[in-house]
């Protein structure tokens, strides 16, 4: 089901510096849907395949421009780097690292198939996360077409478990966003043609409501902050009727609850996703559990009939 799609990202990789065109993020994105699909652990041998049939579906886009956008990625998508930050693990210091996101693609043509091989310092960032990441339904950015949209998006709801961010200083958040120094220098430029149009896209197309808040230095605006709410969702009226969820569904939903980081204060001790898994199926019998599990449930793409 598309509407269960879901993106992790280690947080490294949520701050990192990169400029990618809207379709260029919706193909890393895929990319990384395929990578959390595959059966067996993904390295830098895995091929992952995007079909141009899953981006008009997914992104609601006619055929022509689905297959453009496969085919473009194929001569722009390779030359890519983004810049993130790590802790080395022989000093301790904080290390700056600079890598491409592909080390190789390829198009077939006639079956309008994108091959994507991840590198190795993406691979651990999108599918071994252990500690501080973030992840969101796929169908949240399925229709913001500007790729400041995306980013921003990203980068507020890696805090949704606080509802507002840090002050993010101005030169810093330009670089999260791909901006270079020649893009919009002038700050009354920068406001209006990636900030507020960011949020009005998020406002209108995602699942939160965003507010930013500018800070200066003296008459100079020297970074931004936000804060934000999630929309109300019909899904919590429909499940106040719902108290029990089939075997199939319990299940189902129960093995995509495991991977939320955000239900990792839940698992127990060393268990594995499928112990913890097994585990929360178990409690989805309760129909409190149902609804303390709400949030969450509508996040993997419960939907109550």
């Amino acid at each position: 089901m598309y509407s269960n799609d879901l993106i992790v990202k280690d947080n490294a990789l949520i701050n990192a510096s990169y400029n990618l065109d809207t379709i260029e993020q919706r193909l890393m994105l895929l990319a990384i849907v395929q990578a959390r699909k595959t059966q067996s652990e993904i390295d830098a041998n895995t091929r992952l395949r995007i079909h141009a049939s899953e981006y008009m579906e997914r992104f609601n886009v006619n055929k022509h421009a689905a297959y453009k956008a496969l085919k473009t990625a194929v001569t722009n998508l390779f030359g890519r780097q983004f810049t993130y930050y790590t802790i080395d693990s022989k000093t301790g210091k904080q290390k700056k690292v600079i890598s491409r996101w592909v080390q190789n693609i390829a198009y077939i043509d006639e079956a309008a198939i994108l091959e994507v091989t991840f590198t190795v310092d993406v691979i651990p960032l999108i599918t071994r996360l252990e500690k501080q990441f973030t992840s969101y339904q796929l169908k949240q950015v399925s229709q913001l077409s500007g790729k400041y949209a995306i980013r921003l998006y990203e980068l507020l709801i890696s805090w949704r478990e606080v509802g507002k961010t840090p002050i993010f200083e101005i030169s810093d958040f330009r670089s999260k966003l791909g901006l270079g120094s020649d893009d919009y220098p002038r700050i009354d430029t920068f406001k209006r043609r990636v900030l507020e149009s960011a949020i009005k896209q998020i406002n209108e197309h995602t699942d939160i409501i965003v507010k930013v808040e500018q800070h200066k230095e003296g008459r100079s605006i020297s970074g931004f902050s936000f804060s934000y709410k999630t929309k109300k969702s019909s899904n919590a009226k429909k499940l106040t009727i719902i108290k029990t969820m089939t075997d199939k569904q319990r299940h189902y939903f129960a093995s995509k609850l495991s991977e939320l980081p955000e239900l990792g204060h839940y698992s127990e001790g060393t268990e594995s996703y499928q112990q913890f898994a097994i585990r929360i199926a178990e409690m989805l019998k309760d129909s409190k559990k149902i609804e303390e599990f709400l949030p969450y449930l509508n996040q993997v793409g419960f939907e109550s009939v």
